[in-house]
């Protein structure tokens, strides 16, 4: 079994930045992809980010060049620092875990195997 712990959210200004921080733990060799993604009140759930062991990056569209995505593969956690945060970037965001190799996909919840509850980001205009 795998956990997942995400921290670092909170409530913030627009145009301020956050670092969420998600922290894997349980009996595992290796953990192939690491993402995020998020929820916002009335919308499903949305890609955010992931990064692969082999540092291969994607992000949504509404990310790039304002968020960024890393992990330490020893420590088995993946952050995801955002900048530049607007009103609309308000969220539950959540970490999730693939363990193994599988090519594409990484856009679907499906495609995971493990999630974290959540951690509430608020940006205020």
């Amino acid at each position: 079994q795998v956990q997942l712990v995400e921290s670092g959210g909170g409530l913030v200004q627009a145009g301020d930045s956050l670092r969420l921080s998600c922290a894997a733990s349980g009996r595992i060799n290796n953990i192939y992809a690491m993402g995020w993604f998020r929820q916002a009140p009335g919308k499903e759930r949305e890609f955010v980010a992931v990064i692969t062991s082999r540092n291969t990056l994607y992000y949504a569209d509404s990310a790039k060049g304002r968020f960024t995505i890393s992990r330490d593969n020893a420590k088995k956690t993946v952050d995801l620092e955002m900048n530049s945060l607007k009103p609309e970037d308000t969220a539950v965001y959540y970490c999730a875990a693939r363990l193994t190799y599988s090519y594409g996909a990484y856009a679907s919840q499906s495609w995971y195997d493990y999630w974290g509850q959540g951690t509430q980001v608020t940006v205020s205009s």
